[in-house]
């Protein structure tokens, strides 16, 4: 099998694998305080907030050690042992007790009736696991380097199977993401990042919850979360697709694509604001009967998993968009810090969702929204200003 050939099996491979991993970790984080909710009331006693939070707490800390651990034992064992982790952490459902539930969702953070729940779960497991197995089927690419060029490069950087000096290179990466985090570009993205991380929370743990906690939704209360993931889904893919392919051939630039992430999300919250109970987000196991300012509707919740998916494809996008630009070079901690703070806000907003009241969770993300946009276009505008001054076409950006 040629290089190119291999190459493109590799990407076929980690595709399905992640598809089928993130598919069931996803699926879980979606309804876990939902079943969790029920839960509590026998001698289990969790919350899937707490534990989500935990997740992405760890998470984010894993993000500036993974390079060292990755530089050591090599990216396809380290895809393996984080998709065990992450099978385990959804087979704690099965049959789950406090204690376990919370042991695994630090690992992870490192990488209805009984009877509905065991089979949703080991379903999930299966498939996690399934991603997990694909991992073995990646081929190493062969060393296409003359002997010429081997004989440079091992002048510079001395044997590079060695342990040692991928250590290194990987102390060197994370030297240089502490650097890159202090400079004004990635300080003003910070804040974008952070209402990503924020969201992110909102739309694949809150909302979902809050849909499952409304009795005026009747007998298909619970499985009305399903179908907001799959709408969540649909708004990611279009949005995706739509402004991550055909955005490259635009010459406005990235801020319309984040303005209207802005805008379909403000619109997102506000219609969640009319349509949700206020204590929807820790309402009880019985659920609540409250009313918001308007009758419970279906339509309007699945309308706005539509919208929540279709602005965070705006937002993460770009955002990917913007970096790879400014940070072609340093590409590899550019995105190191981008998820450290993603993952560091969404630990944050899973803990207060324990707390607050949804109006409030609404508040937080339009306020941080709000100033994320405005420090987004400052960055674009001055990486506009820089092509200009160069005499370089901005649509290359």
């Amino acid at each position: 099998m040629s290089s190119e050939a291999k190459r493109l099996f590799n990407i076929i491979i980690l595709g399905l694998s992640f598809m089928f991993i993130f598919t069931a970790f996803q699926t879980c984080g979606n309804i876990a305080q939902t079943v969790i909710t029920n839960l509590n009331s026998t001698d289990f006693h969790g919350s899937g907030y707490t534990s989500m939070s935990i997740i992405y707490g760890v998470f984010s800390a894993s993000n500036l050690l993974s390079p060292s651990v990755v530089a050591i034992v090599g990216p396809q064992l380290s895809m393996v042992v984080s998709g065990i982790f992450y099978s385990l952490y959804i087979a704690v459902f099965i049959q789950p007790t406090t204690w376990a539930f919370y042991t695994a969702s630090v690992f992870i953070g490192i990488a209805a009736a009984e009877s509905d729940r065991r089979t949703v779960f080991i379903a999930l497991t299966v498939i996690s696991l399934v991603g997990t197995v694909l991992f073995f089927l990646i081929r190493k690419q062969e060393d296409t380097k003359t002997p010429g060029e081997e004989d440079s490069a091992n002048e510079i950087l001395g044997d590079s199977s060695s342990a040692h000096n991928r250590m290194l290179r990987a102390v060197a990466a994370f030297k240089k993401s502490i650097t890159l985090s202090f400079t004004k570009e990635m300080m003003l993205l910070s804040v974008t990042t952070a209402y990503t991380g924020l969201q992110l929370t909102f739309f694949s743990g809150v909302y979902g919850t809050c849909i499952g906690a409304v009795n005026r939704f009747g007998s298909e209360e619970k499985s009305l979360i399903g179908l907001s993931g799959i709408f969540i889904g649909v708004g990611e893919i279009l949005g995706g697709g739509i402004f991550g392919l055909l955005s490259k051939n635009s010459r406005f630039g990235r801020n319309p694509v984040v303005m209207l992430g802005i805008l379909v999300h403000f619109i997102a919250f506000y219609l969640i604001f009319f349509n949700m109970p206020n204590d929807a987000p820790i309402a009880p196991m019985e659920g609540t009967d409250e009313v918001a300012y308007m009758i419970p509707s279906k339509e309007v919740a699945m309308l706005c998993s539509f919208l929540l998916g279709l602005g965070d494809s705006c937002f993460n996008t770009q955002l990917l968009s913007i970096l790879g630009f400014l940070y072609s070079e340093d590409s590899a901690p550019a995105f190191a810090i981008f998820k450290f703070v993603q993952s560091i806000c969404a630990a944050v907003a899973y803990f207060y969702s324990n707390y607050f009241l949804l109006q409030w969770q609404l508040l937080i993300m339009v306020v941080v929204g709000f100033f994320g946009t405005i420090t987004f276009f400052t960055v674009e505008w001055e990486a506009a200003a820089a092509l200009a001054a160069r005499g370089s076409d901005y649509s290359s950006i």
